[in-house]
């Protein structure tokens, strides 16, 4: 993989999830001993450092004037980083009587860390994935991406901020953990094909609440070609129980999916049932088999990959063998 670009996989919602105390890391850095100048109204503190945003009492005072430095209307300030100092003009109220600070505005700043972040989960997943993480089929990175950069991203923001703070470990230990079995291949991401990705998974479309007899189990590979998407539907007028409701199964065409019925009409016995596809099959099951019902135009849908694709992710790594 090994690019860089400016994706980012989680928000700022994400983070807060991750750390809600987030915004007391905001890197803003409180600026001190504000001296008179020759000039009225006009103030300057030395050895700053780098200011390339100034506040007071936590208001963005915007652009700092032009090269000329000359500042002369409240608000205004000028850093001179040949000096190393910053000029800032009030004839209001003196700035050491002020909340002073500098830095980069908070959401400029959470942009900047969430995108280094995002780049390094990239570089440790690198010799991992065949591809750049890409979304799933609703427009999501996969949740364990999401979790995992936000955690990168707040580890960077604390270090910045506050390198013994207390919960630094334990996010790094989690973070960590999580890495390593994405690398290691017991974690796998939705949209990567791995080993068993022909066996299917089955997810819910639309379910009526007072269906309780619902699939639960597939046996089986599907040895066709390439992708399948099976629609698993209660025949309209057909709800029933075990034995007497009836599945029909349609899978792809020639130019689309779920567009070619392959089991008609087909009775749940409560048994594993034929889908139609390779040797696939499905057992349907409820809290009790005997009284569990189905609802008319119950809709499942089945996603796998044919067995013969190659894995883009595979749990099988290289050791170091050593003499003893």
């Amino acid at each position: 993989m090994a690019v860089t670009s400016t994706i980012e996989y989680c928000t700022d919602r994400d983070l807060l999830d991750t750390y809600p105390h987030l915004p007391s890391t905001d890197l803003k850095v409180r600026l001190y001993n504000f001296q008179t100048t020759g000039t009225s109204n006009l103030y300057l503190a030395r050895n700053t450092g780098l200011i390339t945003q100034l506040y007071a009492d936590g208001e963005d005072l915007g652009d700092p004037e032009a090269n000329s430095g000359v500042v002369n209307v409240n608000g205004e300030w000028y850093y001179d980083s040949d000096l190393d100092t910053v000029y800032y003009f009030d004839s209001a109220t003196a700035p050491n009587s002020r909340i002073m600070e500098s830095g980069d505005d908070w959401a400029t700043v959470k942009t900047r860390f969430r995108r280094k972040a995002s780049r390094l989960i990239e570089s440790h997943l690198d010799n991992r994935l065949a591809r750049e993480v890409l979304k799933d089929r609703e427009g999501n990175y996969p949740e364990i991406i999401v979790h995992v950069t936000a955690l990168q991203t707040v580890l960077l923001l604390l270090k910045a901020h506050d390198p013994t703070n207390d919960v630094i470990l334990p996010f790094q230990d989690e973070l960590n953990e999580l890495i390593e079995g994405l690398k290691a291949g017991s974690i796998v991401l939705p949209t990567a094909i791995s080993g068993d990705s022909s066996k299917g998974v089955i997810r819910e479309v639309s379910v009526d609440p007072a269906s309780d007899l619902r699939p639960i189990e597939l046996r089986g590979h599907y040895s066709g070609s390439g992708y399948e998407l099976l629609k698993v539907y209660i025949d309209t007028g057909e709800g029933g129980i075990i034995g007497t409701s009836k599945m029909t199964v349609v899978g792809k065409d020639g130019t689309l999916l779920k567009n070619n019925t392959i089991i008609d009409s087909q009775v749940i016995t409560g048994d594993y049932d034929f889908l139609g596809i390779g040797n696939m099959y499905i057992r349907w099951s409820g809290d009790d088999v005997t009284s569990a019902i189905t609802t008319q135009a119950d809709e499942y849908e089945i996603e796998c990959w044919g067995s013969s694709l190659d894995a883009t992710v595979s749990s099988v790594g290289s050791i170091i063998m050593t003499r003893r």
